[in-house]
């Protein structure tokens, strides 16, 4: 089996209609991509998988849809005006830009930059002539901090007091309607807060393709609940989450616990759940005991109280917050990389197949119909995708020899063929065609609906 690169799947990505290269005609915008048809259906795949296990599944869970845009003092109070930055510096030679950290862990990963000062990175650069990963020269200018915020301006003039930020998390949605959804819900302690939705940070380095964009979206799940409480629920969300991915398709071994050594200012602990990339590992959530620390600085900035009475004991407090983060987009790229597979058929005959084994439950269609014949079978086909189309997201396809169709569904991950032929006519059975196997049967075409939504279960 080929091994993956992040070429080969970029490319496939592209000329299969997941992924395309942001503003492409115009030369593109660095670290921007485009979900074209299939990977617009897969991504909102995984988030009715989240919905189903984080919101639905789960009692006292809700959902919000806070706006993008939030007043400047959420973003005081969260602390991300002072300090959301990152150490940066350039290449005098060939005028790149890099993170001093990353520069540091690719030359050595048991470095720990993120126990280091802006100076001590400096100093470690320059002790080990760390290169310029581009032009391979060591000159580089000092460290400076770059804020990662997107800001713009609210109103008519570019007045410095207009001033918004694009938000670069979701979570500040859930902690501004944390009262909200306590009244509305009559919400008991512990009760949780789910958001899906688009964040913007102005990354400046290298993404591996969609792993580190400008834009991106997250699934964000915060759970409110009585300190005491917060350790178990903590232990209890990193290993939520990690069954969440291995349920997805993620292989057990490609996953692992990352413990952050070095704690934000807001956490009490704080571990990611990495996957296990072409490129290397890669977080793809995170989990973090925040205290009450998020609800404490909006009380303290907004004037408003963030306290929970609890009407078992009649106490007042301000809870902890459990929070556990998804991000969409590299949990998309996770799943693509762990489906891809180049599957040797026939070495004599140099017959490769490329497939996709992407769970049925996320698979951008569920299946496709292909009549043998299109001038004679064609009507009977549609018949049979008509009345599936009303279930499930169908293909249907009649060009080219059915080898070739066959081929073309496996590479884009629909789990069946569905093959309708000329004892179609005769009996109403189809032939439905395994995409991982291979393997054919007849299945008769009333029973198609319930077959396909037997591979549904999540």
């Amino acid at each position: 089996m080929a091994q993956l690169t992040m070429d080969k799947l970029t490319a496939l990505c592209k000329n299969r209609g997941f992924i395309f290269p942001g503003s492409e005609i115009y030369g593109g915008l660095a670290n921007t991509w485009d979900y074209g048809p299939l990977g617009a259906r897969l991504k909102n795949n995984v988030k009715d998988t989240w919905r189903k296990r984080f919101i639905q599944e789960r009692k006292n869970s809700f959902e919000v849809d806070a706006d993008i845009l939030m007043h400047p003092r959420v973003w005081e109070a969260s602390g991300h005006i002072a300090s959301f930055s990152d150490p940066l510096l350039d290449c005098r030679e060939c005028k790149t830009r890099h993170r001093a950290d990353n520069l540091i862990e690719a030359f050595d990963p048991d470095a720990h930059p993120d126990k280091m000062t802006k100076e001590e990175m400096f100093d470690y650069i320059k002790a080990h002539h760390i290169p310029c990963p581009k032009c391979g020269k060591h000159n580089f200018t000092d460290i400076r901090e770059f804020n990662l915020m997107f800001q713009t301006y609210r109103g008519v003039t570019n007045d410095s007091k207009n001033v918004v930020y694009l938000r670069p998390e979701n979570a500040q949605g859930e902690y501004v309607n944390f009262l909200n959804v306590q009244r509305t819900m009559r919400a008991k302690l512990p009760f949780s807060i789910g958001q899906i939705g688009k964040a913007f940070r102005n990354e400046i380095t290298p993404g591996n393709f969609t792993f580190r964009t400008i834009e991106f979206e997250q699934m964000e799940f915060q759970t409110f609940c009585k300190e005491g409480t917060d350790g178990e629920l903590y232990e209890y969300f990193k290993a939520f989450g990690r069954k969440y991915f291995e349920d997805l398709g993620l292989a057990s071994d490609h996953l692992r616990f990352h413990d952050h050594e070095k704690l934000a200012h807001y956490a009490k602990a704080a571990c990611d759940i990495e996957y296990l990339f072409p490129f290397g590992w890669g977080e793809i959530n995170g989990t973090h005991n925040r205290t009450d620390f998020d609800l404490t600085r909006h009380q303290e900035y907004s004037g408003t109280g963030m306290g929970y009475l609890d009407p078992d004991t009649n106490e007042r407090y301000i809870p902890y917050i459990i929070e556990s983060t998804y991000g969409l987009d590299r949990t998309v790229l996770a799943l693509l990389c762990e489906a891809y597979e180049e599957q040797v058929l026939d070495e004599e005959k140099n017959d490769v197949r490329t497939v996709l084994h992407l769970s049925p439950v996320i698979a951008p269609f569920k299946a496709a119909v292909l009549p043998l014949q299109k001038n004679k079978l064609g009507g009977l086909a549609n018949e049979i995708y008509a009345g599936l189309a009303r279930h499930f997201m169908v293909d249907y396809d009649e060009t080219g020899s059915i080898g070739k169709r066959y081929r073309r569904q496996d590479e884009i991950g629909t789990p069946v063929c569905i093959t309708v032929d000329f004892e179609t006519e005769e009996n109403g059975t189809v032939t439905v065609r395994d995409r991982d196997t291979m393997e054919q049967k007849r299945v008769r075409v009333e029973e198609l609906k319930d077959y396909l939504e037997e591979m549904q279960n999540f």
